[in-house]
């Protein structure tokens, strides 16, 4: 995700920006007077003990008081190490400074110099801090949206399982040699739902094989009232998609299909995958008065393509594109996804 790949690029240069910084603060009075007669007149030394009190609170402040929840049980303290860090650097500071009386003079340009550095790491922190919430707010997203997806995907359709064994009994029972082949379809079609369809993501190949047995068993089981024109081109099968997205519309078409009088009802379903664009068309006759017909039950089970225009949101959000186009008794899903 975005702002975990720029959290993760903040910690990576956030320690060679603090060298920069302090090195920045040693060498500045010496590049500063460089061009003067005689340079700066400190000692490394001298400089160095500056150093070593600004870093001292800089770092108390940014990794001790700015990650406390409630600052104001801490203010007492922040203030007593500031005033003992400035007395600390004034005592030391002498030793350079031999003979030197102008204490509180030091003493207040110091603390405003210290107060300075806390307002840089408190930025530091802050913007730091901005981008660690976003990468948390973004894991519980992921792991919510994880968490839908896999309600989502856990339906299956009870009027598929009962019709397709009814099916099955009754070539049973006829002797038909069709029986075992119906038999290992139904049980791949079962498996992949609830094995690999509880997957993050499986290969195109896999989907489509799911595809292929769930059209291959409704046209045994529906074989004198539904004609099913299926056609697909993909380039590449290894590519990734998520399980279970495809065949709420493929089950939607057979289901209202099925429901119309008549014989010879022509489902059409077209499946083509160029590069990483994957195009799926599923068209089948719709009579807006067939709702009636339905039962709720049978309405309401499945995975259901308001569901998977769900999934599709969340799974491919801007990488998707969907249509549903009810016109001249046809009922048309036009669906376009950036794998």
């Amino acid at each position: 995700m975005e702002s975990k790949s720029i959290y993760q690029k903040f910690l990576k240069i956030e320690i060679y920006f603090h060298v920069l910084l302090w090195s920045s603060v040693l060498i500045y009075p010496y590049i500063k007077y460089l061009e003067k007669e005689g340079g700066y007149m400190m000692s490394l030394p001298h400089e160095l003990n500056s150093l070593f009190f600004k870093m001292t609170i800089s770092y108390f402040l940014y990794l001790w008081f700015f990650p406390k929840k409630n600052k104001t049980k801490y203010i007492l303290i922040v203030i007593l190490v500031f005033i003992a860090n400035t007395i600390a650097y004034e005592y030391f500071d002498r030793f350079f400074h031999e003979g030197d009386t102008h204490f509180w003079i030091h003493f207040i340009a110091n603390s405003l110099t210290y107060l300075g550095f806390g307002v840089v790491f408190f930025t530091i922190y802050s913007v730091k801090n901005v981008y660690q919430k976003q990468v948390e707010i973004d894991r519980l997203i992921q792991e919510k949206q994880k968490a839908e997806i896999k309600v989502l995907k856990a339906k299956v359709n009870p009027h598929f399982l009962f019709n397709t064994l009814n099916t099955i009994y009754a070539n049973a029972l006829k002797k038909d040699d069709k029986t075992p082949s119906l038999i290992l379809k139904l049980s791949n079609t079962f498996r992949y739902v609830l094995h690999e369809g509880q997957k993050e993501y499986v290969s195109l190949d896999q989907e489509l094989q799911h595809l292929n047995d769930y059209i291959n068993l409704q046209e045994e089981r529906l074989s004198n009232k539904i004609t099913v024109n299926f056609s697909q081109h993909v380039d590449n099968e290894k590519q990734k998609i998520a399980p279970l997205l495809l065949i709420s519309f493929v089950e939607n078409a057979f289901k209202y299909s099925s429901s119309i009088k008549g014989q010879n009802h022509i489902i059409k379903i077209i499946i083509n995958v160029k590069g990483n664009i994957l195009s799926f068309l599923c068209q089948n006759p719709f009579e807006e008065n067939i709702k009636e017909t339905i039962d709720n039950e049978w309405k309401e089970s499945g995975i259901g393509i308001r569901n998977t225009k769900e999934r599709l949101m969340l799974l491919y959000p801007k990488k998707h594109q969907l249509q549903i186009i009810k016109a001249e008794n046809q009922f048309k899903i036009k669906l376009e996804i950036q794998l």
